[in-house]
């Protein structure tokens, strides 16, 4: 009993502060506190001090920064353009057309982005202007954006994976390399449904198909090689066991750098935006991580990580039953606050279930993502909703309603990925 009303406590007082528009790191830290110093004894000052340092003095955490400044390079360069024009020409020959540049774009955008929100916004900044001019339906160019820009936190190197990785102390080059064949499944399940959509509204869909030769179609797709060159030298690295997430980070930037600066599109002032802007979200994310690790320690303290296992032992739940209960519950969740404040808050509460349920850290790290991924365009705080809102300037609930399907499609993949856990497991086995 006494464990429920701590819960309770700390539940209520951690929601009351993020109403308030506390920001979510002073929460965390606040919340601690409450529950050391009103329901333990343990010595609040110090245990805060060691298990922040302690949380953040972490080597794996330095790729954090790297891969989101890379991703804020990027952001601001060519390349993306560039990717259309490769692209467009082969995706005329699927039922859809240049619909799947929405989903292989963001596809290959989240190889050197790890941000479903900057993969949403720099992909729709080029397809969405393109697609309403050639007169596709509004409705499937919103929704595929809007599903396949998720695709930034799966296919690596992903920024929730890497605080995921930390916090669960599993190797974030193998969560890297286990999101790629999860994320080429969910390319491929958006793209069916788009040709399968596509057939059934053939009225819809504009007449008029540029027809390109084979050359014409080569020439085109040079553009793609500085992207494919850059996530070889990212995920190639890692799945040859030639550097850690940390250096290929280093390497990513580095390749980041290279290619901006020989497209004509990196200047000083671009330079100087993109570090600005990776150090507000690098510091943002680890003031997060820090109270969240001084939370963790809290609730250790006072037994509820152990009480919980206890209950949830009681309940009896088969695996397959508790992974239904969690994904509830981080939908339930999703609708209130972002991705890694999901992630930070319930990983450490949760390890110890997930442990004794045996399964997999590494194919829970994916699972956790994808659900993330669901929360991405669930509403009211489905981020991505607000992206393609301030790009479209369409109300926020045809958005919704346009990424409903790629929302349910997300629910399969789940389904297919707990019925083969071999997708995400058999490349981490090749390492």
């Amino acid at each position: 009993m006494d464990s429920v009303v701590t819960s309770v406590v700390l539940l209520v007082s951690l929601f009351a502060l993020l109403g308030l528009g506390v920001w979510i790191g002073v929460a965390l830290m606040a919340v601690g506190l409450i529950g050391l110093v009103f329901f333990t004894s343990a010595p609040a000052g110090l245990t805060m001090a060691n298990q922040v340092w302690s949380g953040l003095a972490n080597w794996t955490l330095i790729a954090l920064p790297l891969f989101i400044w890379m991703g804020e390079i990027l952001f601001r360069s060519r390349l993306t353009e560039d990717l259309f024009k490769g692209l467009a020409p082969w995706m005329r020959l699927l039922p859809g057309q240049l619909l799947h540049t929405n989903i292989i774009g963001s596809g290959i955008f989240a190889a050197f982005s790890g941000s479903s929100s900057a993969t949403c916004a720099t992909i729709g900044k080029v397809t969405l202007p393109e697609l309403k001019k050639r007169n596709y339906p509004d409705t499937i160019s919103i929704g595929s954006l809007c599903g396949a820009s998720t695709l930034g936190l799966l296919i690596p190197p992903s920024i929730i994976m890497i605080v995921y990785g930390v916090a669960a102390e599993v190797s974030v080059a193998r969560l890297f390399i286990a999101g790629i064949l999860p994320g080429l499944l969910l390319m491929v399940l958006f793209s069916s449904y788009v040709i399968i959509w596509s057939c059934l509204n053939r009225a819809d869909m504009p007449s008029d198909v540029e027809r390109l030769s084979l050359r014409e179609k080569l020439a085109a797709g040079r553009f793609m090689i500085p992207v494919l060159l850059l996530i070889a030298s990212v995920i190639g690295s890692i799945y040859a066991g030639l550097a850690t997430a940390t250096e290929a980070a280093a390497v990513g930037v580095l390749a980041a750098l290279l290619l901006s600066a020989l497209s004509g599109s990196l200047n000083w002032m671009t330079f100087v935006d993109g570090l600005r802007a990776a150090m507000i979200s690098s510091t943002m994310i680890m003031f997060i991580v820090g109270g969240a690790s001084f939370v963790t320690a809290a609730m250790g303290f006072t037994g509820i990580p152990r009480h919980l296992v206890e209950w949830i032992g009681g309940m009896h739940f088969s695996s397959s039953g508790l992974l239904v209960v969690l994904t509830l519950l981080f939908l339930v969740l999703g609708c209130f606050i972002d991705g890694i404040s999901m992630v930070v808050l319930t990983t450490a509460v949760l390890l110890p279930v997930i442990e004794a349920a045996k399964i997999n850290l590494i194919w829970f790290g994916i699972y956790l993502v994808l659900v993330v991924e669901m929360s991405m365009i669930t509403p009211p705080v489905g981020f991505n909703l607000f992206v393609l809102q301030g790009l479209t300037r369409r109300p926020i609930g045809l958005i919704a309603t346009a990424s409903l399907p790629f929302f349910l499609l997300m629910i399969l993949a789940i389904v297919i990925l707990a019925t083969f856990p071999e997708i995400v497991l058999y490349l981490p086995s090749k390492m």
